[in-house]
């Protein structure tokens, strides 16, 4: 039998890049700035959600589901890559987005639809609060359905990140390097749970630095509860002996005021600044939110001098269907 991170069903192109910001780390005197390219995995532009998936629709596969179903916003990444994974995987894709059904697909709307996935539009809820009444029409039909949480974020698609940290330990061990803070963007938390078992599994000495990209996640918990709730599922498995709290699940919080989706003067500074300096694209609604808020804490020296990891996850799409805030 295959151990629990080794069965996956291969969708991206791994490892991903991990490199040196060298114009950044020049202009940030105290700080030598890396980036881990996770925009880089292949599948349908890439994008952090391929890691997920590739556990997630193993899992599928594994309980003979023929059909996908998730959720997710109009601009999901999350929705797309699963659109591609399905095609992949040879298996029938629902994606309940929030919204109305728009004049013109764009961005991730438009490569989700050209990758095959059937779109329900469903007004307030982009969450998959309606995923059991679609599920429920889809049995009758004689479907076997498997669901996708939003984000691919429980712990079957948190394995991707625990992956990736042994990922992340191999290449920093080549490079005879160490990182004292990773940031990165968390909004459903499957990827920051994770990290955060992947560390302590792989003895990587780090500190995580999640960025709250969305304020309100659900009606019912906080996203630090989620993070918790998916670790507490996901370390006897693992065999992880620590005792987490919420503590240890904590957000920054603050960057994420202007509420999900809602581009600024923040994201548009974090894009422009990595592009002109990098030659790099941030999307407008998760990497340029949390990368705007790593340089704030590096301008205003929150942090000791160090070496620091930027975890970009992808989402460039997003940035056609933003263009006239970004301009």
């Amino acid at each position: 039998m295959k151990h629990i991170l080794d069965n996956t069903f291969k969708l991206g192109f791994f490892p991903t890049p991990l490199q040196l910001l060298p114009r950044l780390s020049k202009k940030s005197a105290d700080y030598t700035i890396y980036i881990k390219r996770d925009d880089q995995t292949g599948l349908a532009t890439g994008g952090n959600k391929t890691r997920k998936l590739e556990y997630l629709i193993q899992n599928a596969l594994d309980h003979g589901c023929d059909t996908i179903i998730t959720a997710g916003a109009q601009q999901s990444n999350h929705c797309r890559q699963t659109a591609a994974a399905c095609a992949m995987a040879g298996l029938e894709c629902h994606l309940l987005l929030g919204g109305e059904l728009p004049k013109q697909f764009d961005g991730n709307l438009l490569l989700s639809k050209t990758l095959g996935a059937t779109i329900h539009f469903t007004g307030q809820n982009r969450k998959g609060e309606d995923i059991g009444i679609l599920k429920s029409k889809l049995i009758a039909e004689g479907k076997k359905c498997y669901i996708i949480p939003y984000g691919g974020s429980n712990f079957m698609g948190a394995l991707g990140f625990v992956n990736a940290v042994k990922e992340l330990k191999s290449q920093l061990i080549s490079k005879n390097l160490n990182i004292d803070y990773i940031f990165f963007a968390s909004s459903s938390g499957g990827m920051q749970a994770g990290l955060t078992m992947g560390i302590d599994l792989f003895e990587l000495q780090t500190t995580l630095m999640p960025i709250s990209i969305d304020k309100t996640f659900t009606k019912e918990k906080s996203l630090d509860t989620i993070v918790l709730k998916i670790i507490n599922e996901g370390k006897e498995n693992l065999g992880i002996k620590k005792t987490y709290q919420l503590k240890d699940c904590a957000l920054i919080e603050g960057y994420d005021t202007k509420g999900y989706g809602i581009v600024g003067e923040n994201e548009k500074t974090a894009i422009n600044t990595l592009a002109k300096h990098e030659g790099i694209v941030l999307d407008p609604v998760y990497t340029g939110r949390a990368f705007y808020g790593m340089l704030d804490y590096i301008k205003q020296k929150k942090i000791s001098k160090s070496n620091i990891l930027f975890w970009h996850t992808g989402g460039v799409p997003a940035n056609f269907y933003y263009a006239p805030e970004l301009q």
